[in-house]
């Protein structure tokens, strides 16, 4: 069983990881290549396409200007440390043992626009490159064509129950092309007690997703069906609400 997860735009590279066990991202082949070219880019050429202001495009385009390999715990760290987002909140990895770390390396995987796909140890240095992000390049006319089938050939080549659990957002899960992908997917769905009906609220339902992803791992989670029990946070798996492989859990406050 395999579980995917979207980065976060919120970094943070300041603080000491807690572990110095780490792995190489495997696609750093393809990472160098969208470097080459984002080198090539204006702050102002950064701030359109991201629609960021002129500093936040300052601060990127130095990021891609000092991007090198080879990484090392001198000039990178691990993915799963360094994203800082809701999701990342929810997982909250600094808190996670070396037993923990090690479940989390063999059962997640992070989607990327720079990396592809990325265990959690995975070194990376500081970026932004969202996935829906429209950068033309050699391979077509946005990063979901750059990747083409590697993302999807990447998780299928680990999946060796066939099962995926899907908590990433739905612009990063557009790249593992779920149509075609080998495996039954599983996607936990999210909401929260509003108005009188339950609904996805975004802050609480990425958060949801990290809190799942960490009771998965706590858990040593390796048959969905347990995925049911989750109950952190005052969730509760609705089997009236669920729909096939699309499972919902709700929360009253």
């Amino acid at each position: 069983m395999l579980l995917v997860i979207s980065p976060a735009k919120t970094l943070d590279f300041e603080t000491a990881p807690v572990t110095k066990a780490f792995s190489q991202p495997r696609y750093l082949k393809q990472s160098q290549q969208l470097i080459d070219d984002l080198q090539n880019l204006s702050v102002q050429d950064v701030a359109s396409l991201m629609k960021l202001s002129d500093k936040l495009a300052g601060l990127n385009v130095a990021r891609f200007q000092t991007w090198q390999t080879p990484f090392d715990l001198d000039n990178a760290k691990q993915a799963v440390l360094a994203f800082k987002g809701d999701v990342y909140t929810g997982l909250d990895a600094d808190s996670l043992d070396e037993s923990d770390l090690e479940f989390t390396q063999q059962h997640l995987r992070i989607l990327s626009g720079l990396y592809g796909v990325l265990k959690p140890l995975d070194l990376m240095q500081a970026y932004r490159l969202e996935m829906g992000t429209k950068f033309a390049n050699e391979k077509g006319k946005d990063l979901y064509q750059f990747w083409g089938n590697t993302i999807r050939e990447s998780l299928e080549s680990e999946l060796t129950d066939g099962v995926l659990i899907n908590l990433a957002s739905n612009e990063y899960f557009k790249a593992a092309q779920a149509k075609k992908l080998n495996a039954k997917i599983i996607t936990p769905v999210f909401k929260d007690l509003k108005n009188g009906q339950y609904k996805i609220i975004s802050f609480y339902a990425k958060k949801a997703r990290g809190l799942m992803s960490r009771y998965i791992i706590q858990q040593r989670i390796e048959d969905p069906e347990q995925i049911k029990q989750f109950d952190t946070d005052g969730y509760r798996f609705s089997n009236e609400m669920s729909s096939g492989d699309d499972w919902v859990f709700i929360r009253d406050h």
